[in-house]
């Protein structure tokens, strides 16, 4: 079944349209028909069944048939990160975190960050098709890029708050951080890692080192490493 996303979905409507750029996609990549079954989702956590009325490049309607139940995901992941000098790669992180499973992303500016500026539209873009190849229907939230002491200034205090950094010093592996944790954030910073006074600030303000392992990672890898993690735990946890 094809998933399809729609963040206007009105399940009381008795037909509703699916946007332009799904309705080209449904007529001119998929080539769906009047009569065929797929899947919308408004990317907050509503799937439904649904089945095509009318198939046109610039217009596509569907009828709901029914909701599918969804289970519940009660712990939440967030990772602040530097982007990447190269986008490509960091567009290669939100892909695959958000196939594996992740609740929000905030895009870091850091003392030794490379990319100062990213393109919301295109990332979201990115986000909402990874999440649609993985069958998701609550999609991850792109937060706007911040600063890192504007993060950790407002860093949630209901979460663990972990920092992944390249420093000599006592860690602690992730791993051993994550269990029964319900709620965690995780800090990566940019290719020449980040300062020692924001390491330094971060713990004052309660984030503990964590380690990722004896190799030395690239950004983009790490941040899916604590994505990895976090999933293999919540996994464990929900048997």
């Amino acid at each position: 079944m094809h998933l399809f996303y729609c963040p206007e979905l009105s399940p009381a409507d008795d037909q509703l349209l699916l946007p332009p750029d799904e309705s080209y996609h449904a007529a001119n990549v998929l080539r769906l028909r009047v009569g065929d079954a797929i899947g919308v989702t408004d990317g907050i956590g509503h799937l439904y069944n649904a089945a095509l009325v009318e198939v046109h490049a610039k217009k596509c309607s569907y009828r709901i048939i029914d909701e599918v139940p969804q289970k519940i995901r009660t712990r939440e992941l967030h990772i602040a990160i530097a982007p990447t000098k190269n986008i490509d790669r960091f567009e290669w992180f939100l892909e695959k975190s958000t196939e594996i499973g992740i609740e929000t992303v905030t895009p870091l500016l850091c003392r030794y960050s490379e990319r100062k500026e990213v393109k919301p539209d295109r990332l979201s873009k990115v986000i909402v098709a990874a999440a649609k190849q993985s069958m998701h229907c609550r999609f991850p939230v792109l937060q706007p890029m911040i600063t890192f002491k504007e993060f950790i200034a407002n860093a949630p205090d209901n979460a663990i708050k972990l920092i992944a950094h390249c420093e000599d010093s006592v860690k602690m592996p992730i791993q051993r951080m994550l269990d029964h944790a319900e709620n965690v954030v995780v800090l990566i910073g940019p290719e020449g890692d980040f300062s020692p006074e924001e390491i330094q600030l971060a713990i004052d303000k309660g984030f503990k080192p964590v380690s990722l392992g004896e190799s030395r990672l690239r950004t983009e890898t790490a941040a899916l490493y604590a994505t990895m993690a976090f999933n293999l735990s919540w996994d464990k946890d929900s048997f």
